[in-house]
């Protein structure tokens, strides 16, 4: 099945607003028309109207959260719903990533609670699954990323996870320059294809796009989106600067 790619930029806490527009102006008319990949800004909060502002609805850009809460309103300070989130357009929001997991006690009854409560708000979740080096070489990959998988996407349907997006994103190359081979990638993107088979059926599994995410730049992006089972990237600091973004996408609509 043909899966159109997917590239995320997860600016995670950098651009202010101003830098916000700044990078946006020239990545914008760069790719003022609809690509053969989709694309995917994913600000800060507070820099998401400005980028709002400047994504328009015939962009070929569309705008993501980095979070959101479950909760629909009310006393939760420091939260934003999804309502919130859909005011300002956004289309898809990131959830599960590692640092929330690891830095801020998200496990996956939480994000299961946010990907029902996007879903609902017709927001496209960018669901973040991952594990860490310690993980990986205690040969406990599989059943990290398994229990991810059925606890984050418990009680969702076949027919909502038309607008899901997973991102495996090995926790142990996020930020460290450390990238897993293409060979590894595309070995355990096929293991959480195959894990997706299960909880639904093979027809979802094959539908459903699969970012990898993991210190992803120009230099190994089209190396990593030529292999079967990787559907597009969510990337970091490689997104940070318009150039290098762009040299990525590229390498998506040409993967």
């Amino acid at each position: 099945m043909s899966r159109k790619n997917i590239i995320a930029a997860n600016w995670k806490m950098n651009m202010t607003p101003s830098e916000a527009a700044a990078f946006l102006d020239p990545f914008l008319n760069t790719f003022s028309e609809a690509t053969a990949v989709d694309i995917v800004i994913a600000p800060s909060f507070i820099a998401m109207p400005k980028a709002s502002e400047l994504i328009t609805p015939n962009s070929a850009v569309a705008l993501s959260a980095q979070n959101m809460s479950h909760e629909a309103s009310g006393a939760f300070t420091g939260e934003t719903s999804a309502a919130m989130l859909k005011e300002i357009n956004t289309e898809y929001v990131i959830l599960g990533h590692s640092e929330r997991r690891s830095l801020y006690g998200e496990d996956d009854a939480v994000i299961n609670k946010k990907v029902h409560a996007a879903l609902s708000a017709d927001l496209k979740p960018i669901l973040c699954i991952g594990e860490s080096l310690e993980e990986r070489e205690g040969g406990q990959l599989e059943s990290v990323l398994t229990t991810q998988l059925e606890g984050s996407l418990a009680d969702v349907t076949i027919e909502q996870m038309g607008d899901v997006v997973i991102a495996y994103e090995p926790v142990w190359a996020i930020g460290t320059g450390v990238t897993a081979t293409p060979e590894q990638a595309q070995d355990t993107q096929a293991f959480v294809r195959s894990v997706l088979a299960k909880i639904f059926r093979e027809e979802v599994a094959a539908a459903t796009r699969i970012q990898y995410g993991g210190s992803v730049k120009p230099g190994n992006a089209a190396d990593l989106i030529g292999r079967e089972d990787i559907d597009g990237f969510l990337v970091g600091g490689a997104s940070l600067d318009p150039q290098s973004f762009a040299e990525i996408v590229s390498a998506g609509i040409g993967g």
